[in-house]
């Protein structure tokens, strides 16, 4: 018998991307009935899913699931990070900030300093004493141009290192299906969930 989650975001659809990304007869993910602002003011990724997830799990009393990501660039150690989606300020559309982090590196050469991860928290709040967190990552480096219109976010500008040569999140969708930071850590928690209910 399934677990059932609630996602901490009233996002439908974020709902039905981790849906087709755990087997649904171990974990059902469902979208929240309304969506809550909570501030993540936390110093890192676990903090924030942490906080997301009791803020929602004290709405509705039910079990949640909750996550955090973002991007983590070795020559901008301070600047994405937990700040990642409002890296350059507020209201910047995805392109802009993709064209920003490369104008920031642009004095970087290819070999240099561009590495990064994309990192993933999940956080599974089933009760105040019963709270699980998994942790994905795909490690890679950022590119020197925008390519690619098949993912969202960093995904242009970001190359993993096991993904198919010299091509970014953006182009190997099916890739990175199975091989995204979010795809980890939700194979983690599957595993675990699977095995503590004792299903083979």
């Amino acid at each position: 018998m399934s677990q059932v989650f609630y996602l901490a975001s009233g996002n439908t659809h974020k709902a039905e991307e981790f849906s087709q990304l755990f087997d649904n007869s171990i974990l059902d993910i469902k979208a929240a009935d309304e969506k809550l602002e909570v501030i993540e003011d936390g110093l890192t990724f676990r903090e924030n899913a942490l906080k997301k997830a009791e803020a929602y799990f004290e709405k509705f009393g039910k079990p949640v699931m909750s996550d955090d990501s973002g991007l983590i660039v070795e020559a901008l150690p301070d600047q994405l990070g937990i700040h990642t989606a409002r890296y350059g300020g507020e209201g910047l559309e995805s392109s802009q900030r993709n064209e920003l982090l490369l104008d920031s590196m642009k004095e970087i050469e290819e070999g240099g300093m561009r590495a990064a991860y994309f990192v993933c928290v999940l956080c599974f709040y089933l009760s105040k004493s019963e709270i699980f967190f998994f942790e994905g990552r795909v490690q890679g480096h950022i590119s020197t141009s925008i390519s690619g219109e098949q993912g969202f976010g960093y995904d242009p500008v970001f190359i993993p290192t096991h993904g198919p040569e010299g091509l970014t999140l953006a182009e190997v969708p099916e890739w990175k299906n199975e091989n995204s930071h979010r795809a980890v850590a939700c194979q983690h928690a599957q595993k675990f969930f699977k095995e503590r209910v004792g299903q083979n």
